[in-house]
C-alpha cells in the first residue's frame, strides 16, 4: 500500500469531514469548547497566546507529511508566528525528512500521529491498529525526544476498538470541521476560497503540506483569518485549560 494518501482515499476522507464514520458503535465526539467548559479549576492545559474561552482561536492542521515544501511551510508560519499541529505519517515521511521533524518540533508546533502507513484503522485487526501507531510514536519519539499526544485517524475513520488502543497509548483522536479538497486542485486561490468559506471561531482546518497547491495558499489564508479577529493556535491551546484525553474524539 502506498504511504501518500491517495486522491481516492482523500475523496472519502472528505466525505467524512462532518460525519465521522463510527462503524456501528456508540463512540461520542467532544467539541474543543466544550471541553474547555467542563475543564475543572485544577485543569493543566497549557494556553497558547491567547485563552481561547475570551478569544476568537481557530487551529490550523497539516497531514500526510512532512514532505518537500514543510521546511517552505514552516518559513511561512515563523514570519506569520503561527503556531500549527502536524499529523505525520511515519514510513515514507518521518523516516524520510527527521530534520524537518526536529525543526517542527523545536519551533513550537504539535507534533502528532496520522498513521505509520495510512491504512484505514477500521478495517485492521487490533494488532494491526497498535502497531499502525506506536510505529510512528517510536520514529517521532526517537527524532524529538517525546511521544505524540495526538493522532488522527485516516479517512476520520475511528471506532471503539481504536479508541481503546489510542487510550492505552496516550493519544486523543483529532478530527476536522473545515477542509479543501486540496487532494484534486493545484488551484491556491481555490483552495483558500474553501478554506475561509467554512471557517468558524473554535474550528480546526485541514491541510496537507504535500500537495503543491496547499502552501502557497497558507498565507492568504492566516491573513485573511486574522483579519476577521481570529488568533491561531495548536490544537491542545484550542481545548485549555482542559487537556486532551486519551482515546476520546475531538470535533468541533
Amino acid at each position: 500500500m502506498k504511504t501518500k494518501p491517495t486522491g481516492t482515499a482523500l475523496a472519502a476522507a472528505l466525505v467524512t469531514a462532518l460525519t465521522l464514520t463510527l462503524g456501528g458503535c456508540s463512540l461520542q465526539t467532544t467539541a474543543p469548547a466544550s471541553a474547555r467548559g467542563d475543564a475543572g479549576s485544577d485543569a493543566k492545559g497549557s494556553f497558547g497566546p491567547v485563552d481561547c474561552r475570551k478569544a476568537k482561536c481557530i487551529a490550523l492542521t497539516f497531514d500526510a507529511g512532512p514532505g518537500e515544501d514543510t521546511p517552505r511551510l514552516l518559513d511561512i508560519l515563523k514570519r506569520e508566528k503561527v503556531h500549527a499541529t502536524f499529523f505525520l505519517l511515519g514510513r515514507n515521511h518521518v523516516r524520510k525528512h527527521p530534520d524537518t521533524v526536529r525543526r517542527l518540533a523545536a519551533e513550537g508546533h504539535e507534533v502528532a500521529n496520522h498513521t505509520w502507513t495510512h491504512k484505514i484503522l477500521t478495517d485492521r485487526k487490533p494488532s494491526e491498529i497498535r502497531a499502525e501507531l506506536e510505529k510512528t510514536q517510536d520514529a517521532i519519539a526517537a527524532i524529538t525526544g517525546r511521544k505524540p499526544r495526538l493522532m488522527r485517524p485516516p479517512q476520520g475513520r475511528t471506532d471503539d476498538t481504536v479508541a481503546d488502543i489510542c487510550k492505552d497509548l496516550g493519544l486523543s483522536q483529532i478530527l476536522w470541521s473545515a477542509t479543501a479538497k486540496d487532494y484534486s486542485t493545484t488551484d491556491s486561490a481555490l483552495i483558500r476560497k474553501r478554506i475561509l468559506d467554512q471557517a468558524g471561531r473554535d474550528g480546526i482546518i485541514l491541510l496537507h503540506d504535500i500537495y503543491k497547491g496547499t502552501v502557497p495558499a497558507v498565507p492568504g489564508i492566516i491573513e485573511a483569518l486574522k483579519k476577521q479577529g481570529y488568533t491561531f493556535v495548536t490544537v491542545p491551546q484550542l481545548m485549555a485549560p482542559a487537556e486532551p484525553v486519551p482515546g476520546t474524539v475531538y470535533r468541533p
